[in-house]
């Protein structure tokens, strides 16, 4: 992700009111998460087209498909300015039914791969070389394979997609063209419709944990971010800060140019970003599992949803 003053086109939402009482989730694992994300770090830097990267998605479809649910793949190509040649990348949809299939559901999506270059090196022999992405990347990819737990154990209230998108972090800085690869695929593949709204997370496992609602997320899709930060707060969780701080281009742009109502969920005072020092250290269950209870309870509480 890197931060930008891009403008996407608004999209009004209101709430829904019900009065039906509200639906505790499964418990969240905080420790089981926080070991996908270092599994996905051991098998180091997960830049496109490597092995490290099919590694990881082996992983992935291995660990979901045990649970019973579907695992597909999107595959395309694009072209790398830097090498003058055609990559290869591949998003991971992970489907999980809901109790009713006949509405539209929703869409969390995250990031997988890790950045290819270092920007910030600790010493100099590290600059571009390519970073483990512990929490830019692996944290939120651990969070919804928990949440995929929860959804196979206790079916959600409507279907719910987690989708891992590949060649987020491609582009060298300034290079906006070649960043959000995998979303915008996905954002182009004719998801208008198929969910009510979509949620994304990217950073969310610093130790030190501080999310602040993002620019774009709160000036055009408000009525998402009041529903995310007072369902933190019902829960008690004091690290949803309910103010604006950052204006970030991150892979919600792609679902709402595609049609779904999004909104990022991004701790960027993270000092560690697009550095060698993006390890599993920096990151904690206890914040993995701050976002984790947010996104369940919301998911199996229909009457929080917005609706367009």
């Amino acid at each position: 992700m890197r931060v930008s003053t891009l403008l996407v086109a608004s999209t009004f939402l209101v709430f829904l009111g019900c009065s039906t009482a509200s639906v505790t989730p499964p418990p969240f694992d905080g420790n089981r998460a926080f070991d996908d994300l270092t599994k996905q770090v051991s098998f180091g830097p997960r830049v496109p087209g490597t092995a490290a990267s099919a590694a990881c998605r082996t992983y992935v479809y291995e660990s979901m498909k045990a649970l019973g649910v579907v695992v597909d793949s999107q595959a395309f190509n694009f072209f790398d300015p830097y090498s003058k040649s055609q990559m290869h990348a591949i998003n991971i949809i992970i489907h999980v039914p809901g109790k009713k299939t006949d509405q539209p559901g929703l869409v969390f999506l995250a990031h997988y791969d890790s950045r290819p270059r270092t920007d910030y090196p600790s010493d100099t022999s590290l600059k571009d070389k390519p970073i483990a992405g512990a929490n830019d990347g692996a944290s939120g990819v651990a969070v919804l394979m928990e949440l995929a737990r929860l959804f196979a154990t206790q079916p959600p209230p409507a279907d719910i997609d987690l989708v891992l998108v590949d060649a987020e972090d491609w582009g060298k800085e300034g290079d906006t063209e070649y960043y959000l690869l995998g979303s915008k695929y996905f954002g182009s593949s004719n998801i208008h419709g198929r969910y009510r709204f979509g949620i994304v997370l990217d950073m969310i496992g610093d130790k030190d944990q501080q999310i602040y609602r993002e620019g774009f997320s709160d000036q055009y899709n408000k009525p998402l971010d009041d529903m995310i930060w007072k369902t933190a707060s019902q829960l008690g969780i004091h690290t949803f800060i309910d103010s604006v701080k950052h204006i970030v281009m991150d892979d919600h742009l792609s679902l709402n140019a595609g049609g779904v109502p999004s909104v990022d969920l991004i701790d960027f005072d993270y000092p560690y970003w697009h550095t060698d020092q993006d390890t599993p250290d920096k990151c904690s269950a206890e914040s993995l599992s701050n976002v984790g209870r947010v996104l369940a309870y919301i998911a199996y509480n229909p009457k929080l949803w917005p609706k367009k």
